[in-house]
Parts: structure tokens; C-alpha cells; sequence
């Protein structure tokens, strides 16, 4: 599988795969392994339930034992309108292709919706780890509006076979407080019923882009917003490939120090990406980042881009939806296999 890595990486393989990061270095970080578990979260407040859901998604699909993480994210359907998402491929208007593309594209966990994991879990919460994402940005308010709201409780979630749940927090809006406040209490209950959270730390401000540069994707925005995360109690940050850095600079607002720039982070992608793992306690806390769009012929090169990168940072996986499910089965199967791939192979190290 190497040489299909640097194959789908073209001119930027050596400059990925050789690179060493002198930033912070790898021997700070907690790294995902098979003992993760027991080398991380057994020291923390998580109860035995909880260890056990957890244990649930890191043993589940390809990646089981490894301590990294693949799962399959559905939620567009609200986040983007039904018709928009499936529109590419209308299998997945049917909840049950959902959970039949991550079961046989070998991931560790499904993520999706109240009503798409409700409607099978009698038939699936046993053979795949349900997250149920329980809140969203509906479209259908106009003018349009960008909030994250509730769409079900965590006692549901719990009902239905949940091993975990996933929710969104626009950092930096004007909602983010009650989103944090209203969050906080829904991770609190969720380990207490013996759930794992995973936390879409979102960072949204229309202030957020200065000209031509869209700093919604800034090291520095997207770090600060995984801190706040993990300080939620989230077991999981999600969190988008940060593209650019400087953004609280640029912005003017927030605090900053000459060191955020000038020694923990770089302009390379995997420096980037490890200044996120550090913002999650150094990787005690696991980093997956986001697959992104569907691009069309470039989905595979573009997911194994960002799989490298999360890797070689030191991150814990990807959560990628989008360039899986708008095509064929088993063209989605085979981007989620690639995905996984490079989780598995012992060439693509921690830079």
C-alpha cells in the first residue's frame, strides 16, 4: 500500500512523508495505540460504562486495536437539505444504506441522526457502534440562520443502542454560549448513562474571513476551539484540516504569543495539524479530522492527503462522509478502505 500512498500524494509525497516536525516534538505527545484506553482514560473520571462504549469504537471495523479511528458521518441530510446531499446518490435517502456503507467500508463507528439511527437500531445497534449526532444547523429558517440546535435527548440516545454522542458547537458565533453551556450538560449526562462524546468543534463568524483568506480554518482558531472542547469532557475532537494559520492576528481579537507562530507551528500542513493535537492535551484526547466535500475524481488522493496528515501529526483518524456516500457502494468503500490503509500502514510514521 506505500507506493499506492505516494502514488495518490503526487508531488507532495516526499515533502508529507519524509517531513520531521520540529515544532513540538513527538515525544510530548500521548499517540494512539492499541493501549489507549487503558493508558489514558483509565486515569480519568470516565466509568467503567463508559470505557466500555469507548472500547466499543476503538475495537470496531478495520482499525480495531489500533487505537485509531474511522467512522462514517451522515448528517447532511439536515445540514445541508436532504435532496443537496443525496441528491448524487439516492440509496442513502434509506437510513439503512447509511449504516450498511460504514459496516461493509470496515469503519469503527456510524454517525448520524436521531431519526436515521432510530429507525434501524433493532437491526444494527449491535453489529456497528451507533453515535447519534444530537444537534444540528437546520436550513429551512429563512433568511437563514446558523445555529446548532437539539434535535433529541440524551436519554434517547442512550434507548436506542448508543454507544456515543456527537454534537456541534459553533465557537465563535453568537449562539457559541448556549451552545457550550447546553453541550456541557449533554456530555455530563451522556457519561453518566455510560455514553462516549465526540465534539464537532466548529469554529463560525462571518468576521472569521478577512479578504481573500477564510480563517475558519486557522491553526490558531481551530486549536483554541479543540482546548475548549476537550475541557468540555469531550473524548473525541472532530475538527476540519486547519489550512492557513494567524487568524486571532489578522482578526484582531483574542490572545496570542510569538511562540504560536514562530516555534509550535510552521507553514507545513502536518505542523499545522499537531498544533490541534496539542491544543487536545498533547493527544490525550484523540484528534480525527474532517474528510471534507466530495470533489468528484479527486476524493481519493484529496482523503488520503488528509489521512497522512492527521497521522504523521499525531492525530487519531478521520471522520469522513461526504466523498463516501454521494457514489456507489463500493466506490465509497473503497475511499473509506484507503482511509484506513494508511491508519495500517507502518510507513507512514509520526512525523
Amino acid at each position: 500500500m506505500a507506493v499506492h500512498i505516494e502514488q495518490l500524494l503526487g508531488q507532495e509525497a516526499e515533502s508529507l512523508l519524509s517531513h520531521e516536525c520540529k515544532t513540538i516534538a513527538k515525544s510530548r505527545l500521548h499517540l494512539p495505540g492499541a493501549d489507549f484506553i487503558d493508558r489514558i482514560f483509565s486515569q480519568s473520571n470516565r466509568s467503567p460504562q463508559v470505557l466500555r462504549s469507548l472500547a466499543s469504537i476503538y475495537n470496531s471495523g478495520r482499525l480495531a486495536g489500533t487505537g485509531y479511528v474511522s467512522i462514517l458521518p451522515v448528517d447532511q441530510g439536515i445540514e445541508h437539505t436532504a435532496g443537496a446531499s443525496f441528491g448524487p446518490n439516492p440509496d442513502y435517502f434509506d437510513p439503512e444504506n447509511i449504516i450498511k456503507l460504514a459496516i461493509e467500508g470496515g469503519c469503527n463507528a456510524v454517525a448520524t441522526t436521531f431519526g436515521n439511527l432510530a429507525v434501524m437500531s433493532r437491526k444494527y445497534a449491535h453489529k456497528i457502534p451507533f453515535v447519534v449526532k444530537i444537534n444540528h444547523n437546520e436550513l429551512m429558517t429563512y433568511p437563514n440562520t446558523y445555529d446548532q440546535i437539539l434535535f433529541g435527548s440524551v436519554e434517547e440516545a442512550w434507548n436506542l443502542g448508543a454507544a456515543a454522542i456527537g454534537a456541534t458547537i459553533y465557537f465563535g458565533s453568537e449562539e457559541s454560549s448556549r451552545q457550550i453551556v447546553e453541550i456541557a450538560a449533554a456530555f455530563e449526562r451522556a457519561h453518566e448513562l455510560g455514553m462516549a462524546t465526540i465534539l464537532w468543534c466548529y469554529t463560525r463568524n462571518n468576521d472569521f474571513k478577512k479578504g481573500s483568506t477564510d480563517y475558519h480554518v486557522a491553526a490558531d482558531l481551530t486549536g483554541q476551539a479543540n482546548h475548549l472542547g476537550v475541557t468540555l469532557q469531550a473524548d473525541i475532537i472532530k475538527q476540519k484540516l486547519p489550512e492557513n494559520n494567524g487568524g486571532f492576528s489578522a482578526i484582531g481579537f483574542g490572545k496570542t504569543h510569538k511562540s504560536m507562530y514562530e516555534t509550535l507551528s510552521s507553514d507545513n500542513p502536518i505542523d499545522l495539524c499537531r498544533y490541534q493535537v496539542a491544543n487536545c492535551y498533547m493527544g490525550r484526547i484523540g484528534l480525527i479530522n474532517s474528510g471534507g466535500a466530495s470533489s468528484g475524481a479527486s476524493d481519493l488522493a484529496e482523503a488520503v492527503r488528509t489521512a497522512v496528515i492527521n497521522k504523521r501529526a499525531g492525530g487519531q483518524g478521520l471522520i469522513s462522509g461526504r466523498k463516501a456516500f454521494q457514489r456507489p457502494l463500493a466506490e465509497g468503500v473503497e475511499i473509506l478502505n484507503a482511509i484506513q490503509d494508511v491508519y495500517l500502514s507502518d510507513t507512514v510514521t509520526i512525523a
